[in-house]
């Protein structure tokens, strides 16, 4: 299943397709969000609330939030430590390539 994190107001976005978490401030975001507008890859997620981050996904697509960029990696790291711990209460092991578990093919840490 997919990891979802809140970026504000009831609105969720899959974590693992987040590419970047930027302020609005520069000039190359505002115009990041110009070509989003322009292809119809907007997404505006602020609720008529000030944008204080912008958010490009792996397919293209921009999302504004009315939430601080360090607010939403915050709730994407929790979610990560949530799948660590939640893999740790099944026994799955971890190594220097990433998880071991039957699962994926890996070897049986015992």
């Amino acid at each position: 299943m997919a990891k979802m994190v809140n970026v504000g107001f009831g609105n969720v976005v899959s974590a693992d397709r987040i590419i970047a978490i930027m302020t609005p401030d520069s000039a190359q975001t505002k115009r990041i969000i110009a070509h989003a507008k322009e292809e119809n890859k907007f997404l505006d997620a602020t609720h008529g609330r000030r944008t204080r981050a912008v958010i490009v996904v792996d397919n293209g697509h921009v999302i504004v939030s009315g939430l601080m960029p360090t607010t939403i990696g915050e709730r994407m790291a929790r979610n990560a430590l949530t799948m660590i711990k939640e893999i740790n209460e099944k026994g799955d092991k971890f190594d220097e390539e990433g998880l071991v578990d039957g699962n994926f093919g890996g070897k049986r840490n015992g």
